[in-house]
């Protein structure tokens, strides 16, 4: 069975989500798509940003000041990893190990940090079931977040680029993404499905998950996401037989080979993830920094200094003189109450 007959057979639903009214939209490398659709509702900032940009770049950010250095540089959207959030904030694999509170909490803080671009969470599987996801889904939208990833694999989840990954069967994610969907309403949010599916299979598991793919759009997705794509012929084939916006990841050392953003606009897609970028640097030059202060017991010399940002480089980056001048300002009102008080 081909590809595409494989995921026409499987994409189907059985009829319990309801249907949505789409219209064609969008580009799909520079061409028109004839299975790119959208849903007849509320633009949602980051579909304007396809729309405008034709593919969007997103960096992974992890934290306040990392989410705030992607603003300043100039990306137009972020990513919170999960993967990078369980390493930055308990120094953990991502193994399943961090939960849908922790990450609805660091949404709060990156989005606070970066309020100008849209910022997308990394949701894992939601939390549990059905159930479970809408409450993931409004806990996300309340701290902030533009969108999320949901995933459809078994628990405990592993990053998609790891051996042992395991699906839950394609209908139970989809009830999961119709949830999810229900959740949003009218919100300002971006559900994207992500499917595993690929790494189950080396025979079968590209074939079903374009079809787990096409099925997550049907339940009521913005965007799908297949992981874990071997070369670039399959990249091809998800760009050729998947509907709707699709999002590719690139992980340095992963599964992937590494594209740039207009060579996958080529192949079909829209939303560019670079979910460890900014973590593996990070790591990089904390560890490097870290043993020349272990080995020499100071950062004096200048070569060492030239691997960190300056005092006054720093303070630029978190806007430090704003905070002076809002200083001043309200104790010149303080005074200014205080004298009129007598």
């Amino acid at each position: 069975m081909s590809l595409l007959t494989a995921a026409t057979a499987k994409a189907a639903p059985a009829g319990p989500f309801p249907s949505r009214e789409r219209s064609p939209t969008g580009q799909n490398g520079g061409r028109k798509s004839p299975n790119l659709t959208v849903r007849m509702q509320q633009t949602t900032r980051v579909q304007r940003l396809i729309e405008e940009q034709g593919i969007v770049l997103m960096p992974g950010c992890y934290d306040a000041l990392s989410a705030a250095i992607v603003q300043k540089v100039g990306f137009s959207a972020g990513f919170i990893s999960g993967y990078a959030l369980s390493a930055s904030l308990l120094g953990k694999p991502d193994f399943g190990l961090l939960t849908p509170p922790e990450m609805a909490a660091a949404a709060r803080s990156v989005c606070a940090a970066a309020p100008l671009i849209p910022i997308i969470a990394d949701a894992d599987t939601g939390g549990g079931n059905a159930l479970n996801v809408r409450r993931t889904v409004k806990d996300l939208i309340a701290a902030g977040a533009a969108g999320c990833f949901l995933e459809d694999q078994a628990w405990p989840k592993k990053c998609g680029h790891m051996r042992g990954k395991q699906v839950i069967p394609a209908e139970e994610h989809a009830a999961k993404i119709a949830s999810a969907r229900d959740a949003i309403g009218d919100s300002d949010f971006f559900l994207v499905a992500r499917t595993d599916a690929r790494a189950t299979s080396a025979k079968t598991g590209l074939s079903d998950a374009i079809a787990r793919a096409n099925l997550y759009m049907e339940a009521g997705a913005d965007a799908c996401f297949v992981e874990a794509p071997r070369d670039d012929d399959e990249l091809k084939e998800i760009g050729r037989w998947t509907k709707g916006y699709r999002v590719c990841n690139m992980i340095e050392g992963g599964v992937t080979p590494l594209h740039t953003p207009e060579e996958l606009r080529a192949m079909g897609f829209h939303l560019i993830v670079h979910p460890l970028t900014a973590l593996y640097a990070s790591a990089h030059a904390l560890l490097d920094v870290l043993r020349t202060l272990k080995e020499k017991g100071t950062t004096r010399d200048e070569d060492d200094l030239k691997k960190m940002a300056t005092f006054e480089e720093f303070n630029q980056l978190v806007s430090l003189e704003s905070w002076f001048e809002l200083e001043a300002r309200y104790s010149n009102l303080r005074n200014a109450v205080t004298v009129k008080s007598r």
